[in-house]
């Protein structure tokens, strides 16, 4: 994490290029764990800066994480039993810095 707001209606701030990498959309829902806690959470997702590698947590869920630690963000898709069938969903890992370090499809 490299911010949180608590003065905001919530949300997490994510940034573009990170959005882009791992196929994830405005407004989507996601969930969030945190890894130096436990704590789990929803959330919706808004677009951050490019290139600023920001993960700010807006609002109430701010209080849920501290600056520094590592979470998980865990978004969702609705599709159809066929398209299940083909999705290979994308998994983006990064440093402390939130730089891309590994990025590949599927879970096999």
């Amino acid at each position: 994490m490299t911010d949180a707001n608590l003065n905001y209606v919530g949300s997490i701030t994510i940034d573009r290029d990170l959005m882009d990498a791992a196929a994830m959309r405005v407004g989507q829902k996601i969930d969030i764990v945190n890894v130096n806690n436990g704590e789990r959470f929803s959330t919706y997702i808004i677009p951050g800066e490019r290139g600023k590698h920001e993960m700010c947590l807006n609002g109430a869920a701010a209080r849920k994480v501290h600056v520094g630690d590592k979470i998980i963000v865990i978004a969702y898709a609705t599709m159809s039993e066929e398209e299940a069938d083909k999705h290979k969903p994308k998994i983006v890992i990064l440093d402390d810095d939130n730089a891309i370090v590994q990025a590949f499809e599927g879970l096999e």
